[in-house]
């Protein structure tokens, strides 16, 4: 049940990624880390319809890790990217290549990889005030490098260094989740009266900004890949730092265990970087071509051949007068 729900979770995330991308990725490049950008967004229904799915992901994923472990649930979130090029095969009709399917195999099949061999287990420590606050200031820390880094260079390296911040920021968030779903589950009314609530929203709200601002900022490859892969990397840390979760790494588990997180890592990457998924928006002028604009070209050539079919058009030219 617990991976059935991360990966309800991951394709719901994966839905708020495209169409909250639709609805920045048109916004003047000079509303980097402003409000104008939150303003901006806003005004499209495209992105508030992302937001829908932004709330569903949250409450998808506070079940998961209520019932689950930090290392069970993020890790599985990995696949968001390959529902990614599900939805970008089906929905904007973008050909998948044998690229995309090979990464596709090598990312699903070392995320099995790892999660049969670490077997997940533990996570039923407390965290302590004091663990949460040298976990807030690592993660915290982590964050503000990321984003001065993000400030300068080019734009993929800007989209890299706010999705590396954002990803943190989501690992921390869900690491909140897991204690404030437990106060929900004993009664709901206990949340307002912990710190943890609040900050929670604190962190998942600025996740959520950051996030905006790496999909603004440059290539949905780079955005996308520290995004997917940083958050597990960072989830699992802050799940054996403070739930006590442990993973299996005796003998040949460890070295197995690493290999498939190769594996899962070299397929992500491969997949982010084909031209199906770097290919929305770069700095390549062959690669210019936005979301939004695919989607309307797409709907009115539709229109155009309900309105005129083929049928019809050569039947018309036909009977027409010399």
């Amino acid at each position: 049940m617990v991976y059935i729900l991360a990966l309800a979770c991951a394709l719901s995330n994966a839905l708020a990624s495209i169409l909250q991308r639709m609805g920045v990725e048109n916004a003047p490049d000079g509303d980097t880390l402003r409000l104008r950008l939150v303003t901006h967004a806003l005004r499209r229904g495209v992105w508030l319809l992302g937001f829908v799915f932004i709330v569903t992901t949250f409450l998808l994923q506070s079940v998961a890790l209520h019932i689950g472990r930090l290392s069970q649930v993020q890790p599985v979130l990995t696949t968001e990217l390959l529902f990614i090029v599900v939805l970008l095969a089906t929905w904007f009709r973008f050909r998948i290549g044998a690229r995309e399917w090979i990464g596709c195999l090598a990312a699903a099949g070392g995320l099995a990889g790892f999660l049969v061999f670490a077997q997940p287990g533990g996570g039923k420590l407390v965290p302590t005030t004091f663990e949460w606050t040298v976990a807030g200031s690592v993660g915290g820390g982590t964050v503000l490098v990321a984003v001065l880094f993000a400030l300068h260079g080019p734009r993929w390296w800007r989209a890299l260094m706010f999705g590396a911040a954002g990803a943190v920021g989501f690992a921390f968030a869900a690491a909140l989740i897991k204690t404030v779903s437990d106060y929900v589950t004993t009664d709901w009314t206990h949340m307002f009266s912990h710190w943890e609530t609040y900050v929670l929203v604190v962190s998942g709200v600025g996740a959520l900004f950051l996030a905006q601002n790496a999909f603004h900022a440059g290539p949905i490859a780079a955005s996308q890949t520290a995004l997917v892969l940083v958050d597990p990397l960072a989830s699992v840390a802050f799940g054996l730092g403070l739930y006590g979760d442990s993973l299996r790494t005796t003998g040949a588990y460890g070295p197995l265990e690493a290999a498939s997180l190769l594996i899962m890592f070299v397929g992500i990457t491969s997949i982010a970087l084909s031209p199906l998924v770097s290919g929305l928006k770069g700095d390549d002028a062959r690669y210019a071509e936005l979301l939004s604009s695919r989607s309307r070209s797409k709907q009115l050539a539709k229109a155009v051949q309900d309105l005129h079919p083929a049928g019809g058009t050569r039947q018309s030219s036909q009977s027409r007068p010399t």
